[in-house]
């Protein structure tokens, strides 16, 4: 047992960057920071598995929008280090979570750096920036509603409307420091910006490369392979149907069971194996 619960912490503390200096661990310990304990944010942010089931979702869902696909497409090595990205957008949210304010804002600006690099034109000539502020809103929405979406699901499905609301009101003002503008604040303006965007949206051959490149990705421990291959299959399942439809996944009613049941039980593994750590944070 003791085995298994050491496993699981380094893969999360990799992940996070924790123990590298990269990242906060996620935690009471650092401060007020941009959120402060009392947060919706701190609460959702900190369950790990529905994290990472919500950032498995997110990149399936903001690779159909075309700027955000050109710039995987055009700049990353997401063939050979996908799990590359999704562990940079942990450390990322962690860091802005949990860290000081200081902390935070340094971590915002060295990626807005990294975004005045990229840049480039969309196959159809179309030109694309990763600072354009209204792909910027993009990316925040959909990250941000793939995240709620995973907690509700696999954490608290009784937290309230007020409270998620209040949970998309605090993370705005990271998308602002990034660049992002008109980003939406409440449940219904984010489902009413989803359903605005989706004529901008595209599913090609670029994206099924992208997409099959990040769930074919191969798990960086292979004793928790399973973990792995059960929180991708938990990351699909989790997208809007629209949204499904259009990457053509299909996934049988009792697969998608067998998907929900499996990853609701490795949450709470995941949990019984960070639940001294977080104790231990509690007390710091």
């Amino acid at each position: 047992m003791q085995t298994i619960r050491s496993a699981i912490r380094h893969q999360v503390h990799w992940l996070v960057g924790h123990g590298s200096g990269e990242a906060p661990a996620p935690g009471p310990r650092t401060g007020q920071g941009l959120f402060g304990p009392d947060s919706v944010t701190w609460r959702v942010h900190r369950d790990f598995t529905s994290m990472m089931i919500g950032g498995v979702s997110s990149l399936l869902l903001q690779m159909l929008h075309p700027g955000a696909l050109g710039g995987v497409w055009d700049h990353s090595n997401f063939r050979r280090d996908m799990s590359g990205r999704l562990r940079r957008t942990a450390q990322f949210i962690s860091g802005t979570t949990y860290g000081s304010t200081d902390q935070a804002l340094r971590l915002i600006e060295r990626v807005r750096h990294v975004h005045e690099r990229v840049h480039g034109e969309l196959p159809d000539g179309t030109p694309y920036r990763a600072s354009d502020p209204a792909l910027l809103t993009w990316v925040h929405v959909a990250e941000v509603r793939s995240f709620l979406s995973s907690y509700l699901r696999y954490r608290n499905p009784a937290l309230s409307a007020a409270e998620q609301d209040r949970y998309f009101a605090e993370t705005a003002i990271i998308a602002r420091h990034l660049g992002a503008t008109s980003v939406p604040t409440t449940r219904l303006e984010i489902e009413g910006y989803l359903k605005a965007i989706r004529p901008d949206l595209r599913w090609d051959r670029r994206t099924r490369q992208v997409a099959r490149a990040l769930l074919s990705q191969p798990s960086e421990n292979p004793a928790l392979a399973p973990f792995s291959s059960l929180m991708l299959g938990a990351g699909v399942d989790l997208l809007p149907g629209w949204a499904s439809e259009m990457h053509g996944f299909r996934v049988p009613a009792r697969r998608k069971r067998a998907i929900r049941a499996g990853a609701l039980g490795t949450a709470a593994i995941v949990r019984w194996a960070l639940r001294e750590e977080g104790a231990a944070a509690a007390s710091a």
